[in-house]
């Protein structure tokens, strides 16, 4: 084959996540194989599922690549990109007057005559670690796999293939489901022994307060009455978050000296051994001291048990799987998530195994309970040795690209250093904004990626967290639906429809939907940290989706059948209009707050020059807005509708 096939493959959304290529509601095995749609094969909701993608593939326009207009876009973006990244490489040259006002912050670089802008905390913390996290990438499938050879899981844990009855259903013997059974059981106790050596080299004496919090929660689900468990269960939670905040994690020093007031002075309490031994504890922290800064993920687990506990009562009748005579080996991805798991499933130790599973502990991608527990009985149909290989290349890739932004282009270091932005271009400013969301959205993809392709490697396949390119983004809406598309999934089941979702239709059902996303934005930002700009990135996200489902209820696609150009058209200004909010408001929460967003405003559009750049700017996202829209018309065309 040749390397265009193999490239075709490594760029695949099939590879990135098979979520991408195959409904929620089909099954992973046949998807790869079945060609054809057997209706007596398939559940209605799937079929339904699959005329809506052939009619969406129907309305979808003849292809516009080979154009006039699509020619001229290739030109103006031939020329845009590379000066793109020539502004922000010649303003991160020792050269640059402003460059002695932020060297400090950079370190000695690997690429010879360059220095590494490492000054990103959050990214430093990964990078740094990236050796020792390989070591253990490597030496966890070995460990589980010499833990099933001596407790010879060989023996029972192969799942028979499910026989073939005449009416068309799978079916499963006892046999099969007691291997299944047998082989999460084997799977359960070897995450238990790993997560807490994992968890205890990790926080150290801290570890305990975590088990603490994870035990509260259980016996919470477990002990409160039915009704009870939805409301407390958020109010611990969220009460978690701040508590976590404003204790900065618990030191055992600070709590020695609650409960012992009466010792006068710090020389005092030195000398004490009580408190000498609580600070003690607090210097043995860990390699992550700080366990509270990364505990918002566990929290979203924690949610998910206690709420997949609660529906599971809702269930009556036998198990969904009987009724529905589902191949339990085999069941689509909305069918691990929303069949709840077996009583006997939530017990504390299965509890214990899914919050602390140590590929997706730190960072995620997240998965439910319900799914995580499926997974542990069936290996899922979706992981092949070289889909995940591919998808490790991915990562190699996103990882060399990162390491060349920060060795070229000092965006990171230039925002932290309070700059003065009055000696950059407009051009230079918006630039320097651009690489530094750029740099975000590599910063999360990475470690993002890295643990999901853990998790990979030890056959549990939990969401890809990103869906597209940051740059490859024009709809709010669909911006935050591939943006860390797990935890976007986890709003959705867990607070946007028990809200209510988008409401009835009409204007009621606007404003609804509105006052949903308000509250979703509001509980995103906390959940982030508890920050005004945060807070403040949450709202103006709330208040830049209005008018986006003004424009749609406005201007709706049915009205323009006739006219699709026209609609393009406007679809492309509307584009624009979106675009620019989203850098903004994403500028305030994650890169130079309020305050730097205005600095940048003004550098751009104080002078004449800078509006005129602005002008040039919207004509330019216009363009890129079109190959946007191209690239979505191309993968309907395919059958392909991500929806983002």
């Amino acid at each position: 084959m040749s390397w265009m096939h193999y490239l075709q493959r490594l760029y695949s959304l099939d590879t990135l996540d098979t979520r991408f290529t195959i409904s929620t509601k089909t099954p992973t095995k046949p998807a790869a194989v079945e060609l054809q749609v057997d209706p007596a094969r398939h559940s209605s909701d799937e079929l339904r599922e699959r005329d809506a993608t052939r009619k969406s593939t129907a309305n979808t326009q003849s292809s516009r690549w080979n154009t006039p207009e699509f020619y001229f876009y290739f030109f103006v973006i031939l020329i845009i990109i590379p000066l793109m990244f020539k502004a922000v490489i010649e303003v991160s040259q020792e050269s640059h007057p402003v460059y002695p006002r932020y060297a400090h912050l950079l370190s000695e670089g690997w690429i010879p005559g360059r220095k590494v802008d490492n000054s990103d905390a959050q990214y430093a913390s990964f990078r740094d670690n990236i050796p020792h996290m390989i070591l253990v990438v490597a030496l966890h499938p070995l460990l589980r796999k010499t833990y099933d050879y001596i407790c010879r899981a060989d023996t029972y844990t192969r799942v028979p293939q499910p026989d073939s009855r005449p009416n068309g259903h799978l079916t499963q013997g006892l046999s099969a489901l007691a291997a299944a059974d047998a082989r999460m059981e084997q799977r359960i106790s070897f995450d238990i022994f790993f997560t807490s050596v994992f968890l205890a080299a990790l926080h150290g004496f801290s570890a305990p307060k975590v088990v603490l919090i994870l035990y509260l929660n259980y016996k919470m689900a477990k002990t409160l009455p039915k009704s009870y468990i939805p409301f407390c269960t958020w109010i611990f939670n969220i009460s978690v978050l701040f508590a976590n905040e404003i204790y900065r994690g618990y030191s055992y020093a600070k709590f020695a000296g609650f409960f012992f007031p009466s010792i006068p002075s710090t020389e005092a309490k030195d000398q004490d051994a009580t408190f000498h031994w609580a600070s003690t504890l607090d210097k043995y922290g860990g390699l992550v001291p700080r366990w509270e800064v990364l505990f918002n993920l566990t929290v979203l687990r924690l949610i998910s048990f206690n709420m997949d506990y609660y529906w599971s009562f809702n269930q009556s009748g036998g198990s969904p799987i009987e009724k529905k005579q589902l191949d339990p080996s085999n069941l689509s991805e909305r069918d691990r998530i929303c069949i709840p798991a077996k009583s006997a499933d939530f017990s504390f130790r299965n509890y214990f195994a899914y919050i602390l599973y140590s590929p997706l502990y730190l960072t995620g991608p997240i998965i439910t309970f319900n799914d995580f527990m499926s997974q542990s009985r069936y290996r899922p149909g979706s992981i092949t040795r070289s889909r995940t290989a591919l998808y490790g290349i991915r990562f190699l890739i996103c990882l060399l690209a990162m390491e060349l932004i920060i060795h070229f282009m000092y965006a990171i270091a230039i925002s932290k250093s309070d700059p003065d932005w009055s000696v950059y271009t407009p051009f230079q400013l918006s630039m320097l904004g651009f690489f530094n969301l750029h740099h975000i959205w590599l910063k999360l993809l990475l470690p993002w990626r890295f643990f999901r392709f853990w998790s990979l490697l030890d056959g549990i396949d939990p969401p890809e967290n990103m869906v597209r390119c940051m740059s490859n983004n024009y709809s709010m809406l669909s911006f935050w639906r591939g943006w860390h598309r797990s935890f976007n999934r986890w709003i959705v089941r867990y607070l946007y429809i028990p809200l209510g979702g988008s409401g009835t239709t009409g204007a009621w059902g606007t404003v609804r939907s509105i006052a949903n996303y308000l509250a979703v934005f509001t509980f995103v930002a906390l959940w982030h940290d508890l920050q005004l700009r945060l807070l403040m990135w949450g709202w103006l996200i709330t208040f830049f989706v209005v008018p986006e489902i003004v424009a749609k209820m406005l201007f709706p696609r049915r009205k323009f059948k006739g006219r699709p150009t026209l609609y393009r058209m406007l679809g492309g200004i509307g584009a624009v209009g979106n675009i620019l909010p989203m850098m903004a408001a994403n500028l305030v929460g994650f890169a130079v707050g309020l305050d730097g967003l205005q600095g940048l405003v003004h550098g751009i559009v104080g002078s004449y020059y800078g509006v005129a750049f602005l002008v040039a700017s919207c004509a330019t996202l216009f363009v890129g807005a079109q190959v946007m829209f191209e690239l979505r018309e191309e993968e309907l065309r395919r059958g392909i509708n991500l929806k983002c």
